[in-house]
């Protein structure tokens, strides 16, 4: 058994896939690591997303550590930032991988 953050895991395959598995939290960090992001330009860069599925998945990747929020109070409105940790960072050669096999998929198989 794999112990992280409190949460306990039969391998660590199965560590990676608590931390970014479901069907959006790959995305976000696949956006995110192109630049850091608003929630609304998150939000149109996928389409598809509830609000609430979008801000569940934020919290998600937040609480693991995996990505920052920052949010700027100075003046109204409230701005809110996304971008990655420098943990979240050591998912990006993953995430370029799980991104060129798509692309892969969709040239010879699809």
């Amino acid at each position: 058994m794999i112990s992280f953050k409190g949460k306990k895991y039969p391998c660590c395959a199965s560590l990676t896939m608590g931390l970014i598995g479901g069907k959006w939290k790959t995305v976000i960090l696949y956006h995110l690591t192109q630049d850091t992001l608003r929630y609304n330009e998150l939000r149109k860069s996928m389409p598809t997303v509830t609000e609430r599925t979008l801000s569940l998945q934020l919290k998600a990747l937040e609480e693991d550590g995996l990505i920052k929020r920052k949010v700027y109070t100075s003046k109204p409105p409230l701005k809110v930032e996304y971008s990655l940790t420098d943990f979240g960072k050591t998912l990006i050669p993953l995430i370029n991988s799980i991104a060129e096999w798509g692309d892969l998929v969709v040239e010879k198989y699809a």
